[in-house]
């Protein structure tokens, strides 16, 4: 077969529901900015499946710019936004949130994620400090679900972030972009209702999980961000046909269509992280996701590369490197069976 890739989750189109149903539209007359049908009807879809009924619920381009827009919209120009150090805001977003004037504050991670009691006194501490009005102030907390490290935030882990920010008044704020997999993933224990009921602002990611692009940015207290629309516009972000968007989140929220494209990955991953084991690969990570980060030697990584695209990841002091594999919800069984064969 030809070199199948396992660099991420976006190298493929989308699903063939959702071109189905954009060619079914294509020569309708729709509303622009996400004024139409299509969207409202995929907001209404949204909110019954995260059990927010008076949830906002916007429509974006991409992660990076739903991040860089989310996080400007929760901040005031004095306050920086709190992550992981690994978090993607912090490593792979070529400075977007600092670009819209906000500090990533960062606090140590743990296989990329944040503890509460370490975010407790880091914003115990900064207003502790008789200098704070001369620093940049916690303003929100950004995480992932799942982590850039594919890891996952249990249901008591994510209560007790949510607490802490809830107690301190800081918003919470979730990156989603590759939340089908997470949802999915039979290690996970945290709903959609869970996620709305604890963050203060989210976005469920399309783009990594089987739409042309597009992320659903989600604010259950409907007008906690006033005027977002106009702040969505006067970051270039906000799609004059919108209902291209909308269409594909109608598709993605009808008969289950999202939660079963990530299980179509999870079914891959969990295939290929069984035979690295069996055959003694060593695992650089405890990712239980569709993210598989794998040890290699230089010269193994190079030979595996010449038969099936893998993701580079980092190099390690010792010479070796970690690669990632990241199926999708349009890896098959064939790709899997032939990356297993070549091991």
């Amino acid at each position: 077969m030809d070199r199948p890739s396992f660099e991420s989750d976006y190298t493929k189109g989308t699903h063939p529901l959702i071109l189905e149903a954009l060619q079914k539209a294509n020569l309708v007359h729709s509303a622009g900015y996400g004024l139409d049908e299509f969207s409202e009807a995929a907001r209404e879809k949204i909110r019954i499946a995260c059990d927010a009924p008076d949830a906002d619920v916007f429509f974006l381009a991409g992660g990076t710019q739903s991040n860089a827009v989310m996080i400007d919209a929760l901040l005031k120009s004095w306050q920086g936004v709190v992550a992981a150090s690994s978090g993607h805001i912090n490593t792979h977003e070529a400075g977007a949130v600092e670009f819209c004037g906000h500090k990533v504050l960062t606090l140590p991670e743990h296989f990329g994620k944040i503890y509460a009691d370490e975010l407790e006194t880091f914003i115990r501490d900064f207003f502790a400090d008789e200098n704070f009005e001369h620093m940049v102030m916690p303003g929100a907390v950004y995480i992932s679900q799942p982590t850039e490290y594919g890891t996952l935030y249990s249901l008591d882990e994510l209560t007790a972030i949510s607490e802490v920010c809830r107690e301190a008044g800081i918003p919470l704020y979730m990156d989603g972009a590759r939340l089908a997999y997470a949802l999915a993933c039979p290690a996970n224990d945290v709903t959609l209702p869970d996620i709305a009921a604890l963050c203060d602002a989210f976005y469920i990611g399309g783009t990594k999980c089987g739409a042309l692009f597009g992320e659903a940015v989600v604010i259950p207290q409907h007008g906690l961000v006033p005027h977002l629309l106009t702040q969505v516009k006067q970051h270039g972000a906000l799609l004059a046909k919108g209902f291209i968007a909308g269409i594909q989140f109608d598709t993605l929220f009808t008969d289950d269509l999202y939660l079963k494209l990530g299980q179509t990955a999870m079914n891959a991953a969990d295939r290929i992280r069984a035979a690295l084991i069996r055959k003694g690969y060593e695992l650089a990570f405890g990712s239980p996701t569709n993210q598989i980060f794998v040890v290699l030697e230089k010269a193994q990584a190079d030979r595996l590369s010449e038969k099936a695209a893998l993701g580079f990841w980092e190099n390690l002091d010792d010479g070796r490197v970690i690669m990632r594999i990241a199926t999708s919800w349009a890896t098959t069984d064939e790709e899997v069976e032939y990356l297993i064969s070549i091991l």
